[in-house]
Formats: structure tokens, sequence, C-alpha cells
């Protein structure tokens, strides 16, 4: 007699607003829990601007279906994943009204993954109906909240953590991405979005508090180029093994 499967676990990585580099995180995440040694996947939740494809270089590719399913598309970066980026045409706008984009997360998830032990989704800003339709058929095992320093982005990333809570999903951690910048012409450090912030009101709210985000532009560069910053080497890529190892501790100690 086999033993039964277990369905991946889900974590979800949300923000209150766009522009906070929620995108970003959720596909640096992936690739370092795949280097950690965990078969992980990647699904791109956001219906309606996936940016998946070009951060983890699958652009142009399209899954494959058996049945009624998909395969995930196979990155370069040892993580699998699935994204709406897969299946319009590059700059294609998708107007379609909560249901729909419902249907389509749940195509996104319940597809062929195989021995995935972890499937980081990375959901839409906001507090809408993706996110509704995640809570209530795909609950997730835990969130990390990503936020910028500023306050406006941290009061939005308070109505994200409430409605997760409302939802009884476990926040993991907060992070705090756009965190310091560093001149790299005379190396003087700067914190144009300030600093602290959501490490302060992890604090506040008694959130563990998983790490820092540079705001640097070889983050950027590599990411518009499909090559994620914790694939390779450096301060930049051991930000993102940090927030991944705080995450698979977090695991560790639910089991």
């Amino acid at each position: 007699m086999t033993a039964e499967k277990r369905a991946p676990l889900i974590i979800a990585v949300g923000s209150g607003k766009g522009g906070v580099g929620k995108s970003t995180l959720s596909a640096n995440l992936a690739v370092a829990l795949a280097k950690a040694g965990r078969k992980v996947g990647l699904v791109d939740a956001d219906i309606y601007g996936p940016s998946q494809p070009r951060l983890l270089a699958t652009e142009g590719r399209r899954p494959e279906a058996e049945g009624n399913k998909m395969h995930p598309v196979q990155s370069p970066w040892g993580v699998p994943m699935l994204s709406m980026g897969h299946l319009v045409q590059p700059g294609q706008a998708i107007a379609w009204r909560g249901p729909m984009a419902g249907n389509a997360l749940n195509q996104l998830i319940d597809a062929h993954w195989g021995d995935t032990e972890i499937i980081v989704v990375d959901l839409p800003p906001g507090t809408g109906d993706v996110q509704l339709t995640m809570l209530q058929k795909h609950k997730p095992a835990g969130a990390v909240i990503v936020s910028t320093p500023q306050d406006l982005a941290l009061m939005d990333a308070t109505r994200a953590i409430g409605l997760f809570e409302q939802a009884q999903v476990p926040i993991i951690g907060m992070v705090e991405n756009m965190a310091g910048y560093v001149c790299p012409h005379c190396g003087e450090e700067s914190d144009p979005f300030g600093s602290g912030g959501a490490e302060a009101a992890a604090k506040t709210m008694n959130l563990p508090f998983l790490g820092r985000i540079p705001l640097d532009l070889s983050i950027r560069q590599d990411s518009d180029g499909g090559r994620p910053p914790a694939a390779g080497e450096g301060p930049q890529a051991e930000a993102f093994a940090r927030i991944a190892r705080a995450v698979l501790g977090w695991l560790d100690q639910r089991k």
C-alpha cells in the first residue's frame, strides 16, 4: 500500500499595495529555497499584471496540458512555475471579472506539481478577488508580507496582514524592501524611502521581521534580465538567502 501523496505547502507573498517589490521577492525567495535544497514551485497569481516569466526567464514558453491540468514550465533556476504570462501574448491586457480571475488561479495551483514540497504564490497587491479565492480554496500554510519603509506602504501592508489573520493564516513575517541605497560612485549610504519602518511595524504587531532587501541597481538590472540575484553570490544573494532561512525555520517549527 503506497503512502498518500501530500499536497505542497503554500506560502503566500502579499502586500497591501503595488510597487513594493513583492514579485521580485517572490521569485528570489523561491530560487533561494530551491538553492537551499527544497523542491519549490512558483505561482504567479497576479492575474492582471504577471511579471514572473520575465523575472525567471521563461517568457514565450507555454505549459503543456495533461487532461484538464497543466504541467509547470521549468525555469533555468530550478524552480517550476506557472503564470498567466505563459498563456497570453506579452503585453496583452487581461480584462476579466473576479470569478474568471479566481478560476485562473485555481488552474495555476491545481496543476501537475509532481514532488514539489513548497509553492510560493506571488499574490496581486491589495485584498481582492484573487486573495479571497486563495484563502477559501487553497489555504496557505503561512504568509510573507512585503513593504517598503514608507508609512503609506506600511498602512497598506497592515490591511493585508488583517485579511490573512481574519482567515486564520499565520503570518510568517515581514520583509522590508528598498531599504538603504549605497551610491556606486562614492559609496555613501542613504535611505530615500526611510529605514526600519517595516521592522518597527513588525515589532509593534508582534510579528517576526524576516530581513531587508537593499535598493540596489544590480537587483533591478538582473531581475529585468531574467537573472534572479538569489541564484548568484554576494550580498544581494545573501539578503534573499537570509529570508529563505527564516522561512524554512518557521516551517520546521510548525511540524
